[in-house]
């Protein structure tokens, strides 16, 4: 019982990890990266469509991506949307058949901005970890009828121990995309 729910509480907190993860990669740096754009969302005939569905995205150059619609009759749909990202500050251009995506050079303001949300978002990680981990205690709890208390507190150390190895498993990640967004 205790093992199934350390179990479950553990892949979950993997979960939020790998969502933080996915976070910290849609924030832009100085470098260019298809990541960017995995969450924008295209209105293709009237359908939310994700962007992925809809193109490919090749990073041509440090500071540029080409995006080529599958079908070129979205063409405007994808550019609109691109230029509607808050905090990417490109200015997409089309030349009838791809979508060319120059990201500006980011100014020392600016990347304290994106390392303020980076932190942030991995504060919001964090926070969802804990959620898990507060779940997780109670159902614990709910088990000291049946299992035991002395095997109930040893559940909530591993609960513990699974739960610090996830916030530091965040930290990491936020470090490495601080580092990089400070980067020039």
């Amino acid at each position: 019982m205790i093992a199934e729910v350390l179990t479950d509480t553990g892949a979950r907190m993997a979960k939020a990890v790998e969502v933080a993860k996915e976070d910290f990669a849609g924030v832009r740096t100085g470098r260019a990266n298809p990541q960017m754009f995995q969450k924008v969302i295209v209105s293709y005939y009237g359908t939310p469509t994700p962007l992925s569905q809809l193109a490919g995205l090749q990073n041509i150059e440090a500071r540029t991506i080409l995006v080529s619609p599958y079908d070129k009759g979205a063409l405007r749909d994808i550019e609109n949307a691109i230029r509607d990202i808050p905090n990417l500050g490109a200015n997409p251009s089309n030349d009838g058949s791809v979508i060319r995506v120059t990201l500006p050079e980011l100014t020392e303001e600016r990347r304290k901005e994106f390392v303020k949300l980076v932190r942030t978002k991995g504060e919001d990680a964090k926070v969802a970890v804990r959620n898990i981990r507060r779940k997780a205690k109670e159902e614990l709890d709910a088990l000291k009828s049946e299992v035991g208390e002395d095997d109930v507190t040893r559940g909530e150390k591993e609960l513990e121990v699974l739960t610090k190895s996830h916030t530091d498993a965040i930290d990491e990640a936020l470090k490495r995309k601080e580092a990089e967004l400070l980067e020039i």
